[in-house]
């Protein structure tokens, strides 16, 4: 059911390192993504793939980690990522629904990896110049987000909002919490 892949669809940052993603799964992801629907059927994303260290360690050095985690820097060596997809508008196809394109693409990838039953994140905070001088990316091309895919090690619960704290958190245990409005309230009369 699509409401379990959802549900399990969560926004990892702790995997099991050692998980070695295949370059095959990678290119199904991005075949999932190409067949979703892309505004005006420009298709204007373009990826690069990341499984081996030398390349990951590029990528991962570049994103900031869980922003409202303020006492902790991002996953500890052997909890990083195994695999990372660079998602990339080519802005000689279109400028303007690039967000759009990408929000759709990277939501088909991440439901890929949780039929695989591995995990990832998405990210927007990133060193785009940095990352774009690491992988010789081209001016052409604007780096949109990079999600982060592996085995996860962590989980996941999530909770309704208490008053408005929207903020996500970690409990005794390591377990991640997420709270979410409840449907009522995100339906107007």
């Amino acid at each position: 059911m699509i409401k379990d892949l959802v549900l399990k669809n969560r926004s990892y940052r702790r995997f099991h390192e050692d998980y070695i993603i295949d370059s095959q799964i990678l290119l199904d992801f991005v075949a999932l993504a190409r067949i979703t629907p892309s505004a005006a059927n420009r298709q204007p994303l373009k990826y690069i793939l990341s499984n081996t260290s030398d390349k990951n360690i590029k990528i991962f050095e570049t994103l900031a980690w869980a922003g409202y985690l303020t006492d902790w820097s991002g996953p500890e060596p052997g909890e990083r990522p195994s695999a990372y997809i660079v998602v990339l508008g080519d802005t000689e196809i279109d400028r303007e629904y690039l967000d759009v394109n990408a929000g759709i693409a990277m939501q088909s990838i991440l439901l890929g990896a949780v039929e695989k039953e591995l995990g990832g994140c998405i990210f927007a905070a990133i060193n785009r110049e940095q990352l774009a001088e690491d992988l010789n990316i081209s001016g052409r091309y604007k780096i949109l987000n990079v999600v982060a895919l592996g085995k996860p090690k962590e989980k996941i619960i999530i909770d309704d909002i208490v008053g408005d704290d929207i903020k996500y958190w970690r409990d005794k245990d390591s377990n991640h919490h997420v709270p979410k409005r409840r449907v009522e309230e995100l339906i107007l009369p």
